[in-house]
């Protein structure tokens, strides 16, 4: 007879999530979906808050990636003042962001993801967590923790602390950065360098063994999406934008982020409060696209930094094209993560970045304003438009996991008709299937914000538990 298996709640991600699977009368697989049930409407709860309030209050958005969202913020608020900021208020904005794109990597890949690829999809899951990790390899846990700690403490000299600082604003940043911090900051960046380089080395020698994963793991053609820069390198602050497809030839190439709306567009299905964003010139659900780590190193021509573009440069000899499996997303963390680092000791060591000068000073000048930044998920865009007091009175947010759903919907249904049969279906069978969704590294608090409404069954029961009532909505 037919089934349904349901994973209430996918565990090792960032917020609220399940996942449904559906077997037909053979045991077979025929569908699977992933259901976000939470909701929080960032965009309407900013109408009315003065423009300059909202880099501070989308920070609030995330506790993981509160930096992201300032950026982007801020940017669109630079529009709104139309202003170009200070250059050493641009590099120090960078250098919060890769140092938040360091924090987040390591999240994802040593507490959320090292589980799985240490102790392996089959082990007990009692043990599979951190903390059986940190029993059976301390050293490789002290590694996540240090690198994590790394990219918070950059936050934290800069912006005075690690979550939702309020240092990035309109017009650049609120405070220059000392002699005395920066030289903390250098001081510390051989020891993340080594981190990251030999969790490199222990990763690409343990790939063999997660032969099925990678081949099952969201592994297929789709487009993939984010920043360049003028040269086509790994862009995470600013440039413009690229698409290429599965063999890795451009489909598009220097388009305006602020023009998003032309060839991005946004779909709701009833299943889920995740937008599914998909490329306008294909349709939906055709217009599947990928970002994140592993979309920014397909589109990018080179990273820019020595380090990393050798690591890069191995990442794409993996497959002729575009690398496709989503497993490799962990892969594509980790040289992020290096270039990242290298790139904050270049920018640190910039003859203007101890400058005073670091914020633009303007009233609003425009009635609205585009922000866009790479976070560590993916393209982040933040839009406003402001009424003549300079209240907010529409905001629209494409958050990175978004552009990803329908990704993750067609990779659990992949993995799930991989590892499960009506038959026998086993615990590592149905971590696989959770795998999947942790290695696009989601972040579902942030990403909840869909049109449309989502079915609702409401019960109305008597003291024995005798159904009284009955209301249903949607489908």
């Amino acid at each position: 007879m037919a089934q349904q298996i349901m994973i209430d709640p996918v565990t090792r991600v960032e917020g609220h999530a399940k996942v449904s699977i559906h077997l037909d009368d053979n045991g077979v697989v025929d569908a699977a979906h992933l259901h976000i049930t939470q909701f929080r409407g960032f965009e309407k709860l900013c109408e009315g808050r003065p423009f300059y309030e909202m880099p501070s209050l989308m920070a609030r958005v995330c506790g993981i990636c509160p930096v992201s969202h300032l950026v982007a913020s801020a940017k669109a608020c630079d529009a709104i003042l139309a202003v170009r900021i200070p250059e050493p208020a641009a590099k120090l904005r960078q250098v919060m962001n890769l140092a938040q794109i360091i924090q987040s990597h390591a999240l994802s890949f040593f507490h959320l993801g090292s589980p799985d690829l240490l102790l392996g999809m089959d082990s007990d899951p009692a043990q599979r967590n951190l903390f059986g990790v940190l029993q059976q390899y301390p050293e490789r846990a002290r590694d996540g923790i240090r690198l994590r700690q790394f990219g918070q403490q950059i936050i934290e000299l800069l912006g005075g602390k690690r979550i939702h600082p309020a240092w990035i604003v309109p017009g650049g940043v609120n405070e220059p950065l000392s002699e005395e911090r920066r030289d903390q900051i250098l001081a510390a960046t051989p020891e993340a360098l080594q981190i990251v380089q030999r969790t490199l080395d222990w990763f690409k020698r343990g790939l063999d063994q997660f032969r099925e994963e990678i081949q099952s793991f969201a592994n297929f053609p789709s487009l993939f999406m984010g920043l360049v820069n003028d040269s086509g390198g790994l862009e995470l602050y600013d440039g413009h934008i690229r698409i290429v497809d599965a063999t890795g030839h451009i489909v598009a190439d220097r388009l305006d982020p602020t023009a998003y709306q032309e060839y991005i567009a946004e779909a709701v299905e009833p299943w889920t409060y995740l937008k599914y964003p998909y490329y306008r010139p294909v349709g939906y659900p055709e217009g599947i696209y990928r970002v994140g780590p592993l979309a920014r190193l397909n589109i990018a021509d080179h990273c820019g930094t020595p380090l990393a573009d050798q690591e890069w440069a191995e990442f794409r000899a993996l497959q002729r094209g575009a690398v496709l499996s989503s497993f490799y997303y962990h892969y594509a963390r980790l040289v992020e993560v290096l270039y990242s680092i290298e790139q904050i000791e270049y920018l640190l060591h910039a003859p203007d970045i101890l400058s005073e000068h670091v914020r633009a000073s303007a009233g609003p000048n425009n009635a609205e304003g585009i922000g866009v930044s790479e976070a560590p998920r993916g393209t982040l865009f933040h839009h406003y438009k402001i009424d003549a007091q300079g209240l907010i009175v529409w905001a629209n947010l494409i958050i990175a996991t978004g552009h990803n759903n329908i990704a993750m919907d067609r990779g659990l249904l992949q993995v799930a008709r991989h590892f499960i049969n009506g038959e026998q279906i086993s615990e590592g069978a149905l971590n696989r299937v959770e795998a999947v969704i942790r290695a696009f590294d989601p972040c579902f608090s942030c990403s909840t914000h869909a049109l449309g409404q989502m079915p609702l069954q409401v019960q109305l029961l008597g003291p024995n538990g005798t159904l009284l009532d009955e209301a249903y909505r949607g489908g």
